[in-house]
C-alpha cells in the first residue's frame, strides 16, 4: 500500500486493494532456503551489523552513512534505491520517529483488486459477507500484547502498517523477530527496501482517541520502546513481482524482521512485551479452519491509524491464478494501515497460533486476503533466525 494520502489502502504498504499487499515479497535469497548473500562483519554506527559487501556497494554509490543519518536517506533516485535481497541496510536515527511523526504517518496505499478478483483462476469461494471491524480491549498490552504498528519512509512520505512478535526457535523467550507483510518493507518489482523500519509493540496502549495524542510524551504512545529493524527478509516472489494493484505477488506477501531497540534496555522484544506467537507453517487447509482473528490499526477513513482493531470470521480460499498457492480470505471493513496485522487461528497444539498477515483488499473495504504460510515463507523465517543464532 501507499501512504495513508490516497486512502486506498489497507494498513501497511498495499493491503486491501488487490493491487499488492501490506509490504512486499521476494524469491529464493529472501524466500525459499533465504540464505543471505552476504556475511555480517564488524558493527557499524550503533552497533547494527553491515556487511562488509554493502560497505562497499554504499561507497560505490556515494552513500556516507553519518550523510544518510542527516538526511540523505530522503534521496530516492531509483538508481540509489537498493532492492536486492542482501542489500538491506537501516541504521537507528535516534528520535526520529517521535509521538507527532508517528501519529502523522499515512498508511501505504493498500494494494487494490477487484472485488471479484479470482473467479475464474484456481479455487475460489464465495465472496464473503463484510465483518464490522471491533476495537481491541486496551490496554493493548493485555488483550494483544504481541500486535503493535511498524513505521517506515517511502518515496512519498512517513508510512505505516501492522505486526506481531513471533517466537524464535533460536531464542526460546528472547525473540527479536517481528512478523509482517512484505509490501510494508519493500516496494515489489518497481522499487527498493523501505527506509527506517521500525517496529512499536502496543502502540497507543490505553487506546487514547487521535485528538489526546497530540503533544503526548513518546512514554504514551510506546510505551514498551520503539524498536528497529536490523535486518529484514521478504520472498524473491515479493522483490521479483510484488506490486499496488492487481494482486501481484500477493500470495508471498509476508516478510520477517529483527529488531533492536532504539535504546537498549538488555532484554529482548519478546521478554518486553511478555509475549511472543509461534507460527503455524502447516497451517490445516482452509476447510478445516474454524475461524481466523485478523488485528491491525487501520488508518484509511473511517479509521484514523491510532487504535488497534479486530475482525474474526471463518476463512474462505481466494486463488489469484492458477500456479500461486490460494490465499486465506475473511470478511472484514478494516482499512489501510492494517496491513502486515496478523492473522491467528489455532494451531496443530490447538493453542492460538499466526497462520498468516494481512495483505490485500478490494478498494472499497468488505473483505482481506493473506498468504497461507508455506515453504517459502519457512525459509525467509528460518533464514532470519539462524542470522542472529
Amino acid at each position: 500500500m501507499r501512504p495513508n494520502r490516497p486512502v486506498t489502502a489497507i494498513l501497511c504498504a498495499a493491503a486491501l486493494a488487490l493491487t499488492a499487499a501490506a509490504c512486499g515479497p521476494g524469491d529464493e535469497e529472501a524466500g525459499g532456503d533465504a540464505k543471505p548473500t552476504v556475511a555480517a562483519s564488524l558493527p557499524g554506527p550503533d552497533g547494527i551489523k553491515i556487511p562488509d559487501q554493502l560497505k562497499e556497494k554504499l561507497k560505490e554509490r556515494g552513500i556516507d552513512l553519518e550523510k544518510w543519518k542527516g538526511g540523505e536517506w530522503k534521496n530516492w533516485k531509483k538508481e540509489d534505491w537498493l532492492r536486492e535481497a542482501g542489500d538491506y541496510i537501516n541504521p537507528i536515527i535516534e528520535g526520529l520517529w517521535d509521538p507527532d511523526r508517528m501519529r502523522d504517518a499515512e498508511q501505504p496505499q493498500r494494494p487494490s483488486v477487484d472485488p471479484d478478483a479470482g473467479k475464474d483462476q484456481g479455487v475460489t469461494d464465495p465472496t464473503p459477507a463484510p465483518v464490522a471491524a471491533k476495537p481491541a480491549n486496551p490496554p493493548y498490552h493485555q488483550s494483544v500484547p504481541e500486535s503493535g504498528k511498524v513505521f517506515f519512509d517511502g518515496p512519498e512520505g512517513s508510512m505505516v502498517c501492522s505486526a506481531t512478535v513471533v517466537k524464535d526457535p533460536a531464542h526460546p523467550g528472547k525473540s527479536n523477530m517481528v512478523w509482517t507483510a512484505g509490501h510494508c518493507v519493500h516496494a515489489g518489482k518497481s522499487g527498493g527496501w523501505y527506509r527506517n523500519i521500525a517496529f512499536v509493540p502496543s502502540y497507543n496502549n490505553a487506546g487514547k482517541p487521535s485528538a489526546q495524542l497530540k503533544g503526548a510524551p513518546r512514554e504514551q504512545v510506546a510505551p514498551y520502546g520503539v524498536w528497529w529493524s536490523d535486518w529484514a527478509q521478504t520472498s524473491d516472489q515479493w522483490i521479483a513481482t510484488g506490486g499496488p494493484t492487481g494482486g501481484a505477488g500477493a500470495p508471498y506477501d509476508f516478510a520477517v524482521l529483527h529488531v533492536t531497540p532504539e535504546k537498549g534496555s538488555g532484554k529482548s522484544l519478546e521478554e518486553t512485551v511478555g509475549s511472543a506467537l509461534p507460527v503455524e507453517f502447516a497451517a490445516p487447509s482452509v476447510p478445516k479452519v474454524a475461524s481466523i482473528t485478523a488485528t491491525g490499526y487501520p488508518a484509511a477513513a473511517p479509521f484514523d491509524g491510532q487504535k488497534a482493531f479486530q475482525c474474526t470470521d471463518k476463512p474462505g480460499r481466494l486463488s489469484l491464478n492458477a500456479t500461486d498457492p490460494a490465499m486465506y480470505r475473511i470478511g472484514c471493513t478494516m482499512t489501510g494501515g492494517a496491513s502486515g496485522g496478523g492473522w491467528v487461528a489455532a494451531g496443530a497444539d490447538g493453542k492460538p497460533a499466526l497462520v498468516s498477515n494481512t495483505s490485500i483488499g478490494p478498494a472499497k473495504a468488505g473483505w482481506l486476503a493473506g498468504p497461507r504460510l508455506g515453504p517459502e515463507a519457512k525459509g525467509v523465517f528460518e533464514a532470519v533466525s539462524r542470522k542472529f543464532k
